[in-house]
């Protein structure tokens, strides 16, 4: 059975920084727990809990939560209302749709002074006769039943007839209890005949699955597909025998009904999971050797023909936070092929290459995975040929550049042809010729002028 766990709390916790021993509100609805235990000793804070539609039996280990004012436990296999008195601060108590049948059962509930509400909708003593008279004759502090408000007229009146319902009460509860005996019978036996018929299957299977003979080995494919079908003609017949059989609405019902459905869906995961391990076989080379392009992974890619460099550089766009342990990377010298979480990108270059001197690199911006490839077939580049025809070339070719060389060294100031004013010399020569110690000057501007 499954019960609840640190891990789950913790998880439901994270409103809390999942921390369980401040905790005062959690939600475990929906988690196919039957089993409560663990939260008085470990969220002893508690408010509000939440624990609809589970598959819990019975109401214990609460009884600690001394802070508790709400809690729901609607759609669970609860059968008798106790273990709550320990609840001091209980305000509000939904057990909507659960299978309570012994009413006398809410008399637990006089010691929870501060419950105003209380919800018992869909339980089997909702249709006992004198029903609400009883609760509401029980449950003095209650303010609403089943989202209705106790008026003071109704209480007063149901306490007046109140010996005469408590017998009715217990009459009917009797009955029903041992109609409950008779179905947990019933239910033992059924439960009993599906083991002993699973297991004749079982048996059945492997009598059959046991190869008698040789001459069955060569047609061991088809022998695989007609058990597959017939498995799942098998299958559907099993469903449809299990959902159209009619059975009462119990417990022992709800609790098988869980159970298939587990079963069935444990089954299909290992199915998938079989599925998944088998390596899908993805053609990348043609029989007749014929290699093709292949992008399973679904990526985006560019490839570049760098001519300067003489190589070529595929850019595949992987994505960013994929880890680089899940790229496999084989270059050859016509394609590369590059497996992505174990799916292939295959993708035939234009020319061959040389795979020893590729290299691969992750991008640490986009974490695109670069692959550099240079080309087999060595070319010559232009400044290669400007120096090979120098060695070969005639004796014009050579003054040529040597002209062309020298055209570039007088590309540089020629200090005699260029010349610039003297900054510091900038001033009038009438006003410099009258003053006493720059007498010398008009000889000087002179000889300038010669």
């Amino acid at each position: 059975f499954l019960s609840v766990t640190e891990d789950l709390v913790r998880r439901r916790a994270e409103h809390n920084n999942c921390e369980i021993f401040s905790l005062e509100e959690i939600s475990l609805h929906q988690q196919e727990i039957e089993k409560l235990e663990h939260l008085d000793k470990w969220c002893r804070d508690l408010k509000i809990l939440y624990l609809q539609n589970n598959l819990i039996p019975k109401i214990e280990n609460v009884g600690k939560l001394k802070k508790l004012e709400y809690l729901n436990l609607a759609l669970n296999n609860i059968e008798r209302i106790e273990n709550l008195e320990g609840c001091e601060e209980l305000k509000k108590l939904d057990l909507t749709a659960n299978f309570i049948g012994e009413l006398s059962s809410i008399e637990s509930l006089k010691c929870n002074i501060h419950l105003k509400e209380l919800f018992l909708m869909g339980n089997p003593c909702t249709e006992f006769e004198g029903y609400r008279q009883f609760v509401v004759a029980t449950l003095h502090q209650l303010k609403y039943l089943d989202s209705k408000e106790i008026e003071r007229s109704e209480r007063i009146k149901a306490l007046q007839n109140y010996p005469e319902v408590k017998w009715k009460i217990r009459e009917q509860e009797q009955a029903y209890l041992l109609k409950r005996a008779r179905e947990k019978v019933e239910a033992q036996r059924r439960m009993q005949e599906r083991k002993d018929e699973k297991q004749k299957q079982m048996d059945s299977k492997l009598g059959f699955d046991s190869p008698d003979s040789p001459q069955e080995k060569p047609n061991h494919a088809e022998g695989d597909g007609e058990q597959e079908r017939c498995r799942a003609v098998e299958n559907d017949d099993e469903d449809r025998k299990f959902w159209e059989e009619p059975t009462p609405y119990t417990p022992e019902s709800r609790l098988e009904t869980h159970r298939y459905i587990e079963e069935k869906r444990r089954a299909k995961d290992n199915t998938r999971e079989s599925k998944k391990r088998e390596k899908t076989a993805w053609t990348l080379v043609t029989a007749g050797g014929k290699v093709l392009n292949v992008n399973v992974p679904k990526l985006h890619f560019s490839l570049k023909d760098d001519e300067e460099n003489n190589q070529i550089i595929l850019d595949l766009t992987v994505y960013r936070h994929l880890d680089t342990s899940l790229l496999d990377v084989d270059v050859q010298p016509t394609y590369i092929r590059v497996l992505v979480k174990g799916k292939p990108f295959q993708l035939v270059l234009p020319e061959e290459v040389r795979p020893d001197s590729s290299c691969a690199k992750r991008s640490q911006t986009t974490g695109h995975l670069v692959v550099t490839m240079p080309k087999a077939k060595e070319i010559i580049v232009a400044k290669q040929k400007v120096s090979a025809s120098i060695k070969h070339s005639d004796c014009n070719t050579q003054q040529k550049t040597t002209r062309r060389s020298g055209q570039v060294e007088k590309l540089e100031v020629d200090p005699s042809k260029y010349s610039f004013p003297d900054v510091t010399k900038i001033i009038q020569e009438k006003e410099r010729t009258g003053q006493g110690p720059i007498k010398l000057q008009p000889q000087k501007v002179t000889e300038v002028k010669k």
